[in-house]
């Protein structure tokens, strides 16, 4: 079951019911969760932790709204402590770690710009000062700018896409590597897009391109050393990154494109890194994992 929501639902002739959203937009990124209407939905009350990520310490970028509080959410019922990383995001951070708290685990807030290599390298130090290891490294942080042409990406925009969504992947995980112990895990959010393409997002698709490529590269280089590295890549999923970088317009229908007719929520999505977290993907390494309401790619 879900949690009790007035979006989701069915048709009594079980098609797919088309979920919408109010308009909306706000106008500086990555957004902020607390200002949306309706609210995500992070935690999922039918979701019963059984100590898969008992003992353990994650960092989780973006962690303070949207898939990145799911996932800290869920890992703090599985028994993890956890440390996020956001920007300037304060008021969301602070909301997250109350709901970590709730349920028993602990959270550690680190407010920095993870486009500087030396913050990176400080937000492995705290955590390790704060919990003394490090077992998951979730890469979640991202932005993304829609233009109706290549010719309207700035230079700025480029690189401000590039430096947020994939070089924090190799500062992160060059200060985290040596903290990490055999059974560790790396887990990156990467994107339907890229797979499937987006016309308005060229820039950020390919960030999202690129980080597949990472993922399945350091897990042939990790592999030896017993450090797992996979993916996530969602589809359209309800967070404040959408309404911080779509028109108010445009978000009436977001998500109605997929098979579902709907876009997701960051709950639903909670359990797949749990899983590449856990001991139960022992086995996997490599992939990218699909969560998109039923959007067929080619992996």
């Amino acid at each position: 079951m879900v949690p009790t929501y007035p979006y989701y639902g069915v048709e009594t002739e079980c098609k797919p019911k088309p979920i919408t959203f109010p308009p909306q937009h706000q106008d500086v990124q990555p957004g902020l969760e607390y200002l949306m209407h309706p609210l995500p939905i992070s935690d999922n009350p039918n979701y019963r932790g059984s100590g898969k990520l008992a003992g353990k310490v994650a960092i989780i970028t973006g962690g303070d709204s949207g898939i990145g509080r799911a996932v800290a959410i869920a890992f703090a019922k599985e028994g993890a402590s956890v440390a996020i990383v956001y920007l300037y995001e304060r008021e969301d951070a602070l909301a997250t770690k109350r709901m970590v708290e709730a349920y028993g685990g602990r959270c550690l807030l680190i407010e920095g710009d993870l486009r500087r290599p030396a913050f990176s390298a400080e937000a492995v130090s705290r955590t390790l000062a704060e919990y003394g290891c490090l077992d998951v490294l979730v890469l979640n942080q991202a932005v993304q700018f829609p233009q109706k042409s290549i010719e309207h990406i700035s230079d700025e925009q480029l690189e401000d896409t590039f430096r947020t969504n994939i070089f924090p992947h190799f500062y992160m995980t060059r200060a985290a590597l040596p903290y990490l112990r055999p059974g560790s895990s790396i887990i990156s959010t990467s994107s339907v897009t890229a797979y499937a393409g987006a016309k308005l997002l060229v820039d950020y698709s390919s960030t999202k391109g690129a980080i597949v490529s990472f993922t399945r590269s350091l897990s042939l280089q990790l592999v030896d050393r017993g450090i797992r590295v996979n993916a996530v890549a969602p589809g359209p999923i309800w967070t404040p990154l959408i309404v911080s970088s779509y028109s108010a317009h445009y978000v009436m229908s977001f998500g109605l494109e997929t098979p579902m007719k709907r876009a997701g929520q960051p709950f639903e999505l909670a359990p797949t890194y749990v899983y590449l977290a856990s001991d139960d993907s022992s086995y996997v390494t490599g992939q990218v994992l699909h969560v998109n309401g039923g959007i067929m790619t080619e992996t």
